[in-house]
């Protein structure tokens, strides 16, 4: 049975990514409506998908971006640092996609996320506190189960409680970003294209990393 989730009762959670109506933040929509999607997208619900929503909602609310998926969707790139649940969950908040250009993987393997707000060129980054774990533990010690003890706890958890965050610089190209045109080269070894100025270029001769040493796979 999943656990209650009054954003009445748990104050961090009544003010998600939203609109302001008459002075007032109005959620897009509930915690538990962001749930349903993430457990859609992910295939099944756990603590990871919890925090992942529960950061992209806190990095949105720093940032004062109302409405990432109509109005300010052009306004936000996310960069996530590890490919494990979290990760999953802040798209479902950010509507960032990685098919959109929007949503950049950095493989640090930490459980963290940098939103780039565009429009105001600023950017914080958000990190899930070692501590939070334990706070679990101390919050639910009856239940033996560690995912449904974090799961419960991450829901109802204050964002400081849960995260840490830092004002950053993201300084990239601007072919890094989403609306980046440009002529497409083609690799002189393969004759493949290549996009958004990808190509190195090794003794006057347009390569795609792969054919400059690059490759993650061998053509058997």
């Amino acid at each position: 049975m999943t656990p209650e989730t009054d954003s009445t009762k748990f104050p961090s959670l009544a003010s998600p990514a939203g609109r302001r109506h008459n002075g007032r933040w109005m959620p897009l929509r509930t915690f538990d409506e962001y749930e349903a999607l993430a457990e859609k997208a992910h295939g099944h619900m756990c603590a990871g998908q919890i925090l992942g929503l529960r950061m992209a909602l806190y990095g949105l609310r720093l940032l004062g971006i109302e409405d990432p998926e109509v109005g300010d969707r052009k306004r936000l790139v996310t960069f996530v640092e590890i490919d494990r649940c979290a990760t999953d969950a802040i798209p479902v908040v950010t509507g960032c996609r990685l098919g959109k250009r929007a949503l950049k993987f950095r493989d640090f393997g930490k459980v963290a996320a940098t939103f780039c707000d565009l429009r105001d060129d600023r950017a914080v980054r958000v990190r899930a506190r070692e501590s939070s774990k334990e706070i679990a533990r101390e919050m639910y010690p009856e239940l033996a189960n560690k995912n449904q003890q974090q799961m419960r706890a991450y829901r109802e958890m204050s964002d400081d409680d849960l995260f840490d965050h830092q004002w950053v610089r993201v300084r990239l190209g601007a072919e890094e970003f989403p609306g980046y045109k440009a002529p497409r080269a083609v690799c002189a070894e393969c004759g493949e294209g290549i996009n958004f100025r990808r190509e190195v270029v090794r003794d006057g001769r347009i390569l795609c990393k792969a054919c400059a040493g690059e490759r993650y796979y061998e053509p058997i």
